[in-house]
């Protein structure tokens, strides 16, 4: 499905009825990473909402600047074209930072919060030098430079071993991508606001997700999550990385319902 949200159109998935959960996709991948997810939440009673942001997948690739401020624009663009007002919303790498802006900015339209492989801290200087490098680079030569790279960083050892047809579609997933999305992404990411004295203040239901062999979020940036929500879980994935919701769908979806379904009994006994 697509639509026209902020002059820009949108590529987005819907499936399933009931309680609406928006998954934002990380950087640099798109609304197909969600497909675990989108099956399992939607069987189980949910409304499934799984976006392209603008620059990636089927989404509109409009000329920059791009900045998380614009990505979280753009969910709430989206949630209003589908009338809903308020959805659980979930972010994988990139797309918590856009969770984290949508928090500050749209308080009212969030009602719970999955932080998944994700950091609340900014780029420091060497990060900020990195990601400008790469934007660079990835505008000069062409999305196989941010493919080659973050191929090595997605996956634990063993799922590159044991899954290869993954990490290969995975993989065709970023070389499909524009290189002008990719170098506004990685622009955005460079620019964005470091949350973490903020954390106390987003006083919502939270559940944060790591995973063991993460190369990308190292597990004390997950406990830093952890410790800063006041009304958080944690979930930790075995055997996986930075993609341990395709890496170990089954481990990672249990994780999620369960947290849903505390959601909806809390919703329902709320006074």
């Amino acid at each position: 499905m697509k639509a026209l949200i902020n002059g820009v159109t949108m590529a987005y998935d819907e499936a399933g009825s009931g309680p609406a959960v928006v998954l934002i996709h990380g950087f640099p991948l798109n609304r197909n990473m969600w497909r675990p997810q989108a099956a399992a939440l939607s069987e189980a009673g949910y409304q499934v909402i799984t976006p392209d942001l603008r620059g990636f997948g089927e989404s509109e690739v409009p000329d920059g600047p791009y900045s998380v401020d614009l990505y979280s624009d753009d969910v709430a663009g989206l949630l209003d074209h589908l009338g809903i007002e308020r959805a659980i919303v979930g972010g994988m790498s990139m797309g918590g930072y856009v969770l984290l802006n949508l928090l500050e900015r749209y308080p009212q339209r969030v009602s719970a919060a999955c932080f998944i492989t994700t950091r609340s801290n900014a780029d420091d200087e060497a990060g900020k030098a990195r990601r400008l490098a790469l934007a660079k680079d990835v505008t000069a030569s062409g999305p196989q430079v941010v493919a080659d790279l973050f191929k090595t960083l997605l996956f634990a050892e063993e799922t590159a071993a044991i899954k290869p047809e993954l990490v290969s579609e995975i993989y065709g997933w970023m070389m499909d991508t524009d290189s002008r999305g990719l170098a506004g992404g990685l622009l955005a990411m460079r620019e964005r606001k470091d949350y973490t004295q903020l954390l106390g203040h987003f006083t919502l239901p939270a559940l944060v997700i790591g995973a063991e062999h993460d190369l990308a979020v190292p597990l004390e940036s997950v406990r830093v999550l952890e410790a800063g929500l006041p009304d958080s879980k944690t979930c930790i994935i075995p055997h996986a990385g930075h993609m341990a919701n395709m890496e170990q769908p089954e481990t990672f979806n249990a994780c999620l319902l369960k947290f849903l379904q505390g959601c909806s009994t809390r919703d329902r006994t709320a006074p």
